[in-house]
């Protein structure tokens, strides 16, 4: 039954379907900010709580906003009043954020992905551990720089690749900053890897891997999981939920004179 929620039931719900112990022992994921027993009307969800994220859901009175990325995730020594942390007790907002915990869990930050991409019956590299959080998918038989120009349209973004050459039949995929699991993927047989950014250096290594490496943007890669996340909570308490608006912080500027179409902008 569907009841409106104070911030603690929205707490144990999301614990329910994201457990908040499986977040990464670096990760600050939970209730973040807030009194859990205040009653919720209106819910906002967005990837980050950026200071537009927060005054846009005070201008929408907007009292709880569940996020993927922590707003608070280091020691912090200063808060001034431009402050996501600063503007939301200013506002009486309270932050869930889950984090590493949303990537791990089914139906989170990276099945969303897969969904997203296309991919039917993802399943985790592996049972424990954080390469829990990596998905597997078997694909129809595909090249590097045609798997580049999907996740390209499927993502309107715009996907960098280190092509090892194979043809791609298995998929391992990683939103966010995944490289970590990479070697993980190779040895598991994967013959490519997608996440949201990789360094230089990662994909040289990818190439002498032999493993196709994808980067699809950060943003990109993990915001698909809003609406996923917006929905489950819209389904289970009386109250309104809203995708706060957001664009990626990042911008690409490309010379159209070597354009090629796995890089096309959408």
């Amino acid at each position: 039954m569907k009841c409106k929620p104070t911030v603690n039931e929205v707490f144990e719900y999301i614990n329910s379907i994201a457990p908040f112990e499986k977040q990464c022992e670096w990760d600050n994921s939970g209730l973040i900010i807030g009194d859990k027993s205040s009653k919720i009307a209106k819910i906002g969800v967005v990837l980050d709580i950026t200071a537009e994220a927060v005054n846009y859901a005070a201008e929408k009175s907007i009292e709880l906003i569940v996020s993927h990325h922590p707003v608070i995730f280091r020691g912090i020594k200063t808060v001034f009043s431009s402050d996501p942390t600063y503007l939301l007790i200013k506002n009486g907002i309270s932050a869930i954020c889950t984090h590493t915990s949303l990537d791990i869990a089914k139906g989170g930050v990276n099945d969303a992905l897969a969904e997203a991409l296309g991919f039917k019956n993802a399943y985790p590299l592996s049972e424990n551990g954080e390469t829990e959080m990596v998905r597997v998918a078997e694909i129809s038989a595909i090249s590097g720089a045609e798997l580049a120009k999907l996740c390209s349209e499927k993502l309107s973004t715009c996907a960098a690749m280190a092509d090892s050459g194979k043809i791609i039949k298995k998929v391992a995929l990683c939103g966010g900053a995944g490289t970590d699991f990479i070697h993980d993927a190779a040895n598991s047989g994967c013959d490519a890897y997608i996440t949201g950014e990789a360094k230089h250096h990662e994909f040289l290594d990818a190439k002498a891997m032999g493993i196709t490496l994808i980067s699809a943007g950060h943003f990109e890669t993990e915001n698909p999981v809003v609406a996923v996340l917006a929905k489950k909570l819209k389904d289970n308490f009386d109250c309104d939920v809203e995708i706060i608006p957001q664009e990626s912080p990042a911008e690409y500027f490309v010379n159209e004179e070597l354009l090629c179409p796995l890089t096309e902008l959408h």
